[in-house]
């Protein structure tokens, strides 16, 4: 494993993109660094920028506006960066599939390492979902 994967496995730090959502799941997402939670504990940190992420979090159905954004984006990110889709419309787009303003799911604008579907899911959901990510990283799964 190298130095970056290590890094990547002890101390995440998130950028969270909501491509237009109903705010259910970024709420949730939110819910997550509470005491309740407390994911930091973990090393999982949200930031600012995504010039400073290992990870991006995205929520919603991308519309024709925050398509060419999320790209954009995920250009910006250092890489590696993760994906994490959060939310069964950032998963798959379920109810907006045959919407007007919603022309693909977000793994056919960047790709996705994990999907954590719900509507909304619940931390612990999330949770599970990034050790599932973690483990992947350290080539237990």
């Amino acid at each position: 494993m190298d130095l970056k994967t290590r890094a990547l496995t002890k101390s995440i730090w998130v950028f969270h993109a909501a491509t237009s959502p109903c705010n259910n799941c970024d709420i949730e997402v939110l819910d997550l660094f509470t005491p309740r939670h407390d994911v930091e504990r973990f090393g999982i940190t949200l930031v600012g920028s995504v010039r400073h992420a290992d990870a991006l979090i995205v929520t919603g159905v991308p519309n024709y506006k925050t398509k060419e954004r999320l790209k954009k984006l995920y250009s910006q990110a250092p890489k590696p960066c993760l994906v994490i889709a959060i939310g069964n419309c950032a998963c798959g787009r379920i109810m907006f599939r045959e919407s007007y303003n919603s022309p693909c799911p977000v793994d056919e604008i960047i790709p996705v390492d994990v999907y954590i579907p719900g509507c909304p899911p619940k931390p612990e959901a999330m949770i599970a979902g990034i050790i599932k990510l973690i483990n992947k990283l350290k080539g237990k799964e």
